[in-house]
């Protein structure tokens, strides 16, 4: 599986548990978007990308990450990998 498909599923995983959520294609349907989370560093959702992606996720770039898109995370996440 390619990366963009690796994290669509993380992605369609989490969703699933919040039917409220439209499939937007954004991270933060992957919480609940009607009871967001306090704090989202450090959450299982984290974890899958973190070892999927082989990358730690500070508290700023789970915030950064976040708000958006499926596209623009894995272009950030790929930016990541080579900094770290």
């Amino acid at each position: 599986m390619n990366q963009e498909g690796i994290l669509k599923a993380i992605y369609n995983k989490h969703r699933r548990n919040h039917p409220e959520n439209p499939d937007s294609k954004q991270l933060c349907c992957m919480w609940s978007t009607n009871d967001p989370p306090d704090v989202i560093e450090g959450t299982e959702l984290f974890y899958d990308i973190e070892s999927a992606f082989g990358v730690h996720l500070n508290n700023d770039e789970a915030l950064e990450l976040y708000d958006m898109t499926l596209k623009q995370a894995l272009k950030y996440i790929n930016k990541l990998k080579m900094i770290q």
